[in-house]
């Protein structure tokens, strides 16, 4: 991992100002409001947001009572007996489709906020055939519009959205982003694998850092190749919002399991992937 130069530096100021409050002292309401409704207002006034929200409505639990399972990409996953996924429904995360030469896995649909994720891996995302969420405001110029593609709007204001056609918050992981659309869509029961929450890269979190081209965080050692850029995870402010998200499910009588075989995250009760698939 490398720290960043001045031009990264800027540019990391320039996503941190777009953030509500950016870096100021002061929290004023008035700013925070504002924020939100001209962020929002720039997506409405184009004719995509109507668009994808009449997509998105077309999926209001449309699984219900089924069970899903979300494929994060933890260096774990490659543990994983994916044959066990047969038949099953997956929220693949980010750059999952680097997975796929070496175990013939192909999710349900992908889902990607991050926009250095968006745009690393936008020749997948523009060309794949498989469902796509994605991030309105960091694809809409990088990916066009196809059958497949479901863009959604994320809005900065810490909640859990139970209708994904209006906005979701990202709550700093985007996990926490396919939680709330497989609560959207009707799923009774969730688990999640390759979940491992225990990044050996320290450094503050939510930077944005130079990769050296050895990723030992995820999956794949290429997965954030030399020189590409990448944010830190914010692991204790994802333990906040997964909290939430499952008090969120339990609260309309539906589970969230942690299936990954190596974490560290105790929030959600741990299951082995054969115990989920198994239980009806």
């Amino acid at each position: 991992m490398e720290e960043l130069g001045q031009d990264y530096m800027t540019q990391r100021n320039q996503y941190m100002s777009n953030r509500i409050g950016g870096k100021r002292d002061t929290l004023n309401p008035y700013r925070v409001g504002v924020k939100l409704i001209l962020d929002r207002l720039v997506w409405d006034l184009s004719f995509q947001s109507f668009y994808y929200r009449k997509k998105l409505k077309g999926l209001s639990n449309l699984y219900q009572g089924e069970k899903a399972v979300i494929v994060c990409n933890g260096p774990s996953l490659k543990k994983i007996d994916f044959s066990l996924l047969q038949g099953v429904y997956t929220f693949g995360l980010n750059k999952i489709n680097l997975l796929s030469d070496e175990f013939n896995f192909q999710p349900s649909s992908i889902v990607a906020v991050n926009p250095f994720v968006i745009e690393q891996n936008k020749n997948f995302y523009s060309s794949t055939n498989i469902p796509l969420f994605l991030d309105a405001m960091n694809s809409k110029r990088l990916i066009s519009k196809r059958r497949n593609v479901n863009l959604i709007h994320s809005c900065d204001f810490p909640y859990f959205s139970r209708d994904c056609t209006f906005s979701v918050f990202q709550g700093y992981t985007v996990t926490y982003v396919a939680l709330q659309l497989a609560y959207y869509m009707g799923f009774s029961s969730v688990a999640i694998i390759g979940l491992d929450h225990n990044y050996q890269i320290k450094g503050c979190p939510n930077a944005v850092v130079k990769s050296d081209g050895n990723d030992i965080g995820h999956f794949d050692s290429s997965y954030f190749s030399k020189d590409q850029l990448w944010q830190l995870p914010d692991l204790k402010a994802s333990e906040h919002y997964y909290n939430l998200a499952n008090s969120s499910f339990k609260e309309d009588g539906r589970n969230i399991f942690n299936a990954s075989i190596d974490t560290d995250l105790d929030v959600f009760p741990k299951i082995t992937l054969e115990e989920f698939i198994g239980n009806e």
